[in-house]
């Protein structure tokens, strides 16, 4: 059944009702990230946010993805936006009347990720949904162009108003953004292409376990998973380690400006993606932008320099919509449209498990273990330091270098096992 001609018309106004949300939380995110490390000074403050943000939407994920295929996708969006509202709102409250309760920032992170289980299922569902196979890389450049526009717009804005506004006030702005999506998705009076039949019968348990049959069946899912498992991993040690080590040699403003500049690589891509929507030869492009990945971030941890950490930074992120796109596009070509919902949640549980491992290892590992290392009198400071210099956050450097080491080889393998073998991982490559 092929979609309407008006289907991507369709598409990009619930698109840019996830676009401005995705800006407001990458501003509130910003806002208390810096909060909180300055607050402690401790890397593991911010890393243990990320995990609050993650953690109950990956969680719940699986029950999203049933009742994206079970409910109406375009409510389960407005619900979600909404819902993720509140945990907002709550924090706004706090800091109003508890502002030295650092708990109750965490607590107010985790209501509005539990209502993230709803939109994001029912987003990713609605996309192969309403679009043509032939739309998909397209659509999924745009996507990731919403994604990046939390790390290059965001930044710059928060650090504009963290300078000039309270953390209510800045709090605030993210409310409304959620609620405008919510409007976006709701002002659509057409309804999607129905193609879930199949899956409103039964029992919630039956449509998790069908689920969990198909992935297990499909050989070339399970090895994509193996893959953006290990990718999210790496990502999420990035993401918990970028902020304390760039507030470590600067400030606010400056941090803005960095991930404002660096993400901009993935807006390039991202559009480049977008416009192009090519589908071919995606396991090419995958093999191709891992190995260019893994070399840019080792390049991030090698310098304290702000300049320099901006400019292999943004080098890594060119790379990222690449490889993001190429796995869901390769994950679409194999997910029949009746089970998008519950597929995709599953995906999302099992990969970001990998994220999830990495928030809550990082800065703990970074406080304890890597940073003292190469502090003035640190065991490496006579050593490893005389490379990557010692003092504040060194030590982050390195296990950023340690990270991406791992990553590149990790991605030499994959793209051998691709070229050599004659089953597995090639399959999915074609």
């Amino acid at each position: 059944m092929n979609a309407p001609q008006n289907s991507f018309s369709l598409f990009l106004i619930i698109w840019a009702g996830r676009l401005l949300s995705r800006i407001g939380s990458g501003i509130s995110a910003f806002a208390l990230g810096v909060y909180l490390y300055q607050k402690t000074g401790a890397a593991s403050a911010y890393s243990f946010l990320l995990l609050a943000a993650f953690l109950p939407a990956v969680l719940l994920a699986p029950v999203g993805g049933v009742l994206a295929d079970r409910k109406d996708r375009k409510r389960m969006m407005a619900a979600g936006d909404l819902g993720s509202s509140l945990g907002i709102l709550f924090v706004i409250i706090m800091f109003l009347f508890c502002p030295d309760r650092h708990g109750a920032i965490y607590a107010g992170v985790v209501v509005s990720s539990l209502f993230a289980a709803l939109q994001s299922p029912a987003f990713k569902a609605s996309v192969s949904e309403i679009l043509d196979a032939e739309a998909y890389a397209k659509a999924a450049g745009l996507i990731q162009l919403a994604e990046a526009a939390q790390y290059l717009l965001s930044p710059f804005i928060a650090a504009f108003l963290l300078a000039r506004f309270t953390m209510p006030v800045i709090l605030a702005i993210d409310m409304v953004t959620f609620l405008a999506a919510a409007l976006s998705v709701l002002l659509i009076r057409k309804q999607t292409r129905q193609q879930r039949e199949k899956s409103t019968a039964g029992s919630f348990r039956k449509a998790f376990t069908d689920g969990v049959r198909y992935i297990a069946g499909n050989e070339r899912i399970l090895h994509l998973l193996c893959l953006v498992t290990v990718v999210t991993f790496f990502t999420g040690i990035l993401q918990s380690l970028f902020v304390p080590l760039v507030l470590s040699v600067s400030d606010a403003a400056t941090l803005g400006t960095v991930q404002s500049i660096a993400a901009s690589g993935m807006l390039v891509s991202s559009l480049f993606i977008g416009v192009s929507g090519r589908t071919r030869e995606q396991g090419r492009v995958l093999s191709l932008s891992l190995l260019a990945a893994g070399i840019f971030y080792i390049l991030i941890g090698t310098s304290p320099s702000p300049v320099l950490i901006t400019c292999t930074a943004f080098c890594f992120f060119l790379t990222l919509p690449f490889v993001n796109t190429s796995l869901e596009v390769l994950f679409r070509q194999n997910i029949d449209p009746a089970m998008q919902g519950r597929i995709w949640s599953l995906i999302s549980l099992i990969s970001q498990t990998g994220m999830l491992a990495a928030f809550a290892i990082a800065g703990p590992l970074a406080d304890h273990v890597f940073n003292p290392l190469l502090t003035d009198t640190g065991l490496f400071s006579d050593t490893v330091g005389r490379i990557t210099g010692t003092g504040a956050s060194r030590g982050s450097g390195l296990m950023i270098m340690v990270s991406g080491s791992l990553l590149l080889v990790f991605s030499v393998f994959r793209a051998g096992e691709g070229k050599t073998s004659k089953s597995g991982f090639r399959k999915v490559l074609t």
